[in-house]
């Protein structure tokens, strides 16, 4: 899972600032289930700081493509993506938990990825972040209902230049 990643930077002085998001319309599901398994591996073997955040008790609305964002770095609506993307953007890594949904993430996950345009439209990328992408499914290891899932947070990643 990456934790030779944490260790050396710790061993440089520097603690990891971590968030999780819990894709999961069930706060309490197996993809939660996962990503305490995850969490628990970062506080015995790192120093890193960790922010759990559950997507689904979250009030967050679509994307209108306005430009609000472009302007002032807030998304126009009064939801708790203003609020979630100050902690995105000072993480020094990104856990993205979701179970699949119709061989996607959820609409959870999907309504705050929506937010990252805010990136796209500043003058800024927020760069040189690692990702780490924990899918639930029912389906075998292998089926292409998560070689979708990997394929779009590998664009994503390319676009906004993390690892």
């Amino acid at each position: 899972m990456g934790f030779f990643c944490y260790n050396r930077e710790v061993e440089k002085g520097i603690i990891m600032k971590i968030v999780v998001l819990n894709g999961s319309p069930r706060t309490m599901g197996n993809t939660r289930r996962l990503l305490e398994e995850f969490r628990k591996g970062v506080e015995e073997n790192t120093e890193a700081t960790l922010e759990f955040i559950d997507l689904g008790e979250k009030s967050i609305l679509p994307c209108e493509a306005c430009n609000a964002c472009g302007q002032t770095g807030r998304c126009k609506h009064k939801d708790n993506s203003n609020e979630l993307m100050p902690l995105i953007t000072e993480a020094d890594m990104i856990v993205f938990g979701t179970p699949v949904y119709w061989w996607g993430i959820t609409a959870q996950m999907k309504l705050l990825i929506d937010k990252f345009y805010t990136w796209h439209n500043l003058s800024y990328k927020v760069p040189n972040k690692k990702i780490g992408v924990i899918t639930v499914g029912g389906a075998a290891v292998g089926d292409e209902q998560y070689d979708l899932i990997s394929s779009q947070f590998r664009c994503i990643s390319n676009f906004l230049k993390w690892d």
